[in-house]
C-alpha cells in the first residue's frame, strides 16, 4: 500500500517527512510479529498506529484491545492482564480471564506502559520472552500467542535509570521504536488539520464550515498545542458550535484559546519527559520557587531587625531574648550554633550569600542560617497538606498537588504517610 492511499484509510492528514517516517516504518513492521514501542507526546495519535500496524498484520481478523495501563489501579492491573483464580485475592468470587488469555491470537495495545508496576513488568517479560503467565493465585502455567504494541508519552530510559522501569523489558519492548512528532513539530500540517476537523463538524452539526482569514491562521500555526492534534480537535469543535460568525479572525479564535501566560520554570526540551515534568517534577519546582521565597523575606526582616535593635525594643511582645530564641527554635538548625572564640569576643551573624553581620554583645551565640533544600520533606509536607485539606480523599487532593492518583498513593507507602 503506498503511503497516501493508507492516510486516506486511516483519516491521516499531514505530510511532514517525520510523520511520512513513523507511517512508513508501522507498515513495514505490521507484516511481522515483532514486539513495537510507540513513543510520543498526549495527544499525538499513538493509537492510531497500533491499530495500523494491528489492520495490516495477519492478525487483522483476531481480537484488538487497547489497555490504558495508567488507569488500572495498582492492585488490580495483573488480574487485569492475566486473569485470576477464585479466592485468590479479596473479592474474587469467581475465575476470571485476563487479557492475554481472551486476545490470544491478536493484538494487546499497552498505553501508557511507563505506569505498569515494577511486579507487573516481570510478567509482561515473561510473556514476551516466553508466551508463558500465570493467573493470580494459580500454579498453572498458561500459553498465550498475543503481539504487543506498547506506547508512552515518557522517556523509558530515563525511567530505567532511576529504578522504576525495568532495563530488560524496555529493550525487550524497544524492538522496534516508531516515535510520533508533536504537532508544534508539524506546524505545516496545522492548517490542514483544523480545516478537515471544521469541515467534519459543519457536517455533523448542519451547519456551514467557518473559515479563518489569514491572522486567525497565522495564530493557529502559532500557537504551542501542548494537547497536540486532541486539543485541535476540540478547539475545532469548540469554535464551530459557539461561534456566531463563519468568518474567524485573530482575535475570535484568541478568544478560544487557552491563556498562555509567562512561565517561569525551566523550558522543557526535547529529551525532557513531558509526564514526568507536569507531574511530579513540576512540584519540585514549585517547592524550590517557595522555598526561595521564604528565605528572602526571612533574610529582609532579619537585616532590618540587626541593623535597628530599637525595633526588637520597642515592641512589647517580642523583646530581643523572644526574638532570639524564636530563631534558634524556628529558623536554625540545632549544629549551627557556636560559641565566640576569646579572639572574638563579638558574635556574627552568617546569612546565605552575606558578609557577616556584626552584633552587640547582648547577643549570645553565633547563628549561621542556612537554606533547607531537603525535596523529600517538602514533598511529604505538602502531600499531607492536601490530604488533610481534602479529608483524606485521594483523588482530590492528587488533583490539587497536579499528580495522578496512582503517584500520590505510591507516594503514601514511599513516606509511609497514615491517613
Amino acid at each position: 500500500m503506498d503511503l497516501q492511499s493508507l492516510k486516506n484509510r486511516f483519516s491521516i492528514i499531514g505530510n511532514t517527512p517525520s510523520l511520512n517516517h513513523a507511517l512508513n516504518t508501522a507498515e513495514q513492521v505490521a507484516a511481522t510479529d515483532l514486539t513495537v514501542l510507540i513513543v510520543g507526546e498526549s495527544g499525538v495519535g499513538k493509537e492510531v498506529f497500533s491499530q495500523i500496524i494491528h489492520s495490516l498484520s495477519a492478525r487483522k481478523h483476531n481480537p484488538f484491545i487497547a489497555v490504558n495501563c495508567g488507569a488500572i489501579p495498582e492492585g488490580t492491573i495483573d488480574s487485569e492482564l492475566f486473569g485470576h483464580e477464585k479466592g485468590s485475592f479479596t473479592g474474587a468470587v469467581d475465575s476470571r480471564k485476563g487479557y492475554f488469555e481472551t486476545v490470544s491470537g491478536g493484538t494487546i495495545f499497552l498505553d501508557e506502559i511507563g505506569e505498569l508496576p515494577l511486579g507487573t513488568q516481570a510478567r509482561l517479560l515473561r510473556v514476551l520472552e516466553t508466551g508463558e503467565f500465570i493467573r493470580v493465585g494459580s500454579s498453572k502455567v498458561q500459553k498465550s500467542d498475543v503481539r504487543v504494541i506498547a506506547a508512552t508519552n515518557r522517556e523509558l530510559i530515563e525511567f530505567t535509570q532511576k529504578g522504576r522501569f525495568r532495563e530488560d523489558l524496555y529493550y525487550r519492548l524497544n524492538t522496534v521504536p516508531i516515535r510520533v512528532p508533536s504537532l508544534r513539530d508539524r506546524k505545516e500540517d496545522i492548517p490542514l488539520l483544523f480545516r478537515k476537523f471544521v469541515v467534519d463538524f459543519a457536517e455533523k452539526y448542519k451547519t456551514k464550515p467557518i473559515y479563518l482569514d489569514e491572522s486567525a491562521r497565522a495564530l493557529l500555526t502559532k500557537y504551542s498545542w501542548p494537547g497536540n492534534v486532541r486539543e485541535l480537535k476540540n478547539i475545532a469543535e469548540q469554535i464551530s458550535v459557539l461561534s456566531k460568525t463563519d468568518h474567524i479572525t485573530e482575535q475570535d479564535l484568541a478568544s478560544f484559546l487557552p491563556q498562555q501566560q509567562a512561565n517561569k520554570m525551566p523550558m522543557l526540551t526535547g529529551n525532557t519527559p513531558v509526564g514526568e515534568f507536569a507531574n511530579e517534577r513540576e512540584i519540585l519546582y514549585k517547592l524550590f520557587f517557595d522555598m526561595k521565597k521564604d528565605v528572602n523575606e526571612l533574610k529582609k526582616m532579619f537585616l532590618e531587625i540587626l541593623q535597628n535593635p530599637s525595633i526588637a525594643s520597642q515592641t512589647a511582645s517580642f523583646s530581643r531574648e523572644a526574638l532570639m530564641n524564636e530563631l534558634k527554635e524556628d529558623l536554625l538548625p540545632t549544629n549551627a550554633l557556636s560559641t565566640p572564640s576569646s579572639n572574638n569576643p563579638t558574635p556574627t551573624v552568617q546569612l546565605p550569600h552575606q558578609q557577616p553581620v556584626i552584633i552587640d554583645n547582648e547577643m549570645q551565640g553565633h547563628y549561621e542560617v542556612e537554606e533547607s533544600l531537603n525535596i523529600m520533606d517538602k514533598e511529604k509536607e505538602l502531600i499531607l497538606k492536601a490530604l488533610k485539606k481534602h479529608r483524606g480523599r485521594r483523588k482530590d487532593a492528587s488533583t490539587d498537588l497536579g499528580i495522578s492518583e496512582r503517584t500520590l498513593y505510591r507516594k503514601i507507602k514511599e513516606y509511609d504517610i497514615e491517613e
